[in-house]
């Protein structure tokens, strides 16, 4: 297996295991990864916040870990990583909202680089307007956002544990979905695993 380098894109209380898990799980397969916030730099941290499932009507909130950046947002290169995670969260809501990250996130999709985004991540690739015509698993809460971005949501909803790959694209739902995620993402980064 060629070893790539995987542009994670983080901010203050993404979600803790939509995170830290890939992130060391690529890490133990040989990836290299490099984390980055915009207006952070290297050796600062992001607050996660912890997500869970308990019976409301939407997922309960609780404070996470400090995730620590191991690079500057602002003086990477695009061209340096072969692929991109979104994690989700509730830092992809302003995210977007930045347009150095929506020309981060075409320079990967119109490259047709690996993207893996889970949960609330696709709102980040809706408002970088690199949907139209994809399918795109994600959190139901942001569906609508895909939708109207001109892409679609699998259907029927195949649960919150798996995922869905369209071309260069890999999204899940929630972090139920980890294995399958990452089993769909390592085949498109061309990682061999074998027991």
């Amino acid at each position: 297996m060629s070893a790539k380098h995987i542009l994670f894109l983080v901010g203050d209380f993404v979600e803790d295991y939509e995170v830290m898990v890939p992130y060391q799980m690529l890490q133990m397969v040989g990836h290299q990864c490099s984390t980055v916030c915009p207006g952070k730099r290297a050796g600062e941290s992001v607050a996660t916040a912890i997500h869970d499932f308990e019976g409301a009507q939407t997922y309960s909130e609780k404070r996470g870990h400090n995730f620590v950046l191991n690079a500057d947002f602002d003086q990477i290169s695009f061209d340096h990583f072969d692929a991109l995670v979104i994690p989700g969260g509730r830092a992809p809501e302003y995210l977007r909202l930045d347009p150095q990250v929506l020309a981060l996130v075409q320079h990967f999709a119109h490259a047709n680089k690996p993207i893996a985004a889970i949960c609330h991540g696709p709102q980040i690739l809706a408002a970088a307007g690199v949907l139209s015509g994809r399918a795109c698993s994600c959190y139901p809460a942001v569906g609508p956002e895909v939708v109207l971005s001109g892409g679609s949501v699998p259907t029927p909803s195949p649960g919150l544990d798996s995922a869905h790959t369209d071309g260069n694209l890999v999204t899940a739902p929630a972090w139920p979905a980890h294995p399958a995620w990452m089993r769909q993402f390592l085949q498109l980064l061309g990682s061999r695993i074998e027991a």
